[in-house]
């Protein structure tokens, strides 16, 4: 059976989506979900698309609708998930899941209620650089002694990944740590249970820190600094490394290296080098086999439980 999706946004992140989706079989768009119609039916004309709305709402009626995928701005994602849950859609949101705790809460709580597939786009667990390590760990070949992140962009005006203007302002904590704080506890095999920030001076304009300093510790004692800019004029994107018992790893998105930049070869860990497809392709899975998907929104509710807490740190 074909599974039929409603997409969300149709800016950058969607369109990611929209190209690892044709790589997947049995499933189809339906509807696209756009803020301004013609650019959305624009891009629905080029993925051949049949509905085209600026309403969320509308796509949620459509019968035939089996799953929604939400690429929309970060303060919109809890409440168009939950609105996806009530209308008995399954849902993949994009990351983060919130930006206040309790609407977190409440879109697992209502996931619980449903039964239905929630996850959200914590694409570093799909990576195939980070499964990797993950495999690694998971065989007992290698414990994480300190992840050490980068995440750096340089953002002094309000722009997205395509260099168009945004509707929202993005969110060094909620947002870009969102990523690394989820991916440590994963990869480490261990909760945080101790969590530090401390943040640059605020941007007049736009209103946010634009910079921030993170440190993690696991349960098993493993260890996390992470280092945020939106100031930053150099090589845009994350960087990790991973120093560990047996070996250094260091992971730029999919690509994988030795502490020495050898070259790992990580094409056979998945069956695509693609995050977003592999992450799509668990969305899929989860819903033709009935299961919890890896970064269900249960698994990754400890993460913005961290990001909270860093949050009341920093505005004290």
């Amino acid at each position: 059976m074909t599974i039929k999706v409603a997409l969300a946004g149709a800016g950058a992140f969607g369109i990611k989506h929209l190209d690892g989706i044709k790589n997947i079989a049995d499933v189809e768009v339906i509807s696209l979900i756009g803020r301004d119609q013609a650019k959305t039916q624009e891009v629905a004309d080029k993925y051949g698309i049949g509905h085209v709305t600026t309403d969320l709402a509308e796509s949620l009626k459509i019968k035939e609708l089996d799953a929604v995928i939400l690429c929309t701005p970060t303060q919109m994602h809890a409440a168009q998930t939950k609105a996806c849950l009530e209308a008995g859609k399954h849902v993949q949101v994009e990351i983060p899941l919130c930006d206040v705790l309790r609407e977190g809460e409440e879109v697992v709580a209502l996931q619980k209620q449903t039964g239905l597939v929630a996850m959200c786009g914590h694409t570093r667990r799909f990576n195939p650089s980070h499964q990797y390590v993950h495999k690694k760990v998971k065989a007992g070949e290698f414990n994480i002694q300190q992840l050490d992140v980068q995440t750096y962009f340089f953002r002094r005006t309000n722009m997205n990944a395509l260099g168009q203007p945004r509707s929202w302002t993005d969110h060094l904590l909620w947002h870009h740590a969102a990523h690394t704080v989820d991916l440590f506890a994963y990869q480490a095999g261990s909760p945080i249970v101790k969590a530090n920030a401390l943040q640059g001076p605020i941007h007049p304009a736009l209103g946010i820190a634009m910079d921030m300093s993170i440190q993690l510790q696991a349960a098993n004692g493993a260890i996390c600094t992470l280092s945020l800019s939106f100031n930053n004029d150099g090589p845009l994107g994350t960087f990790f490394r991973y120093i560990g018992d047996t070996a250094t790893y260091l992971a730029r998105y999919d690509d994988l290296f030795s502490g020495k930049e050898e070259k790992i070869d990580v094409s056979k860990v998945d069956v695509s080098m693609n995050g977003i497809e592999l992450q799509d392709r668990e969305f899929f899975a989860a819903i033709r086999e009935g299961r919890e998907p890896n970064a269900s929104v249960a698994q990754v509710l400890p993460c913005y439980q961290v990001l909270h807490q860093l949050e009341q740190q920093l505005s004290h």
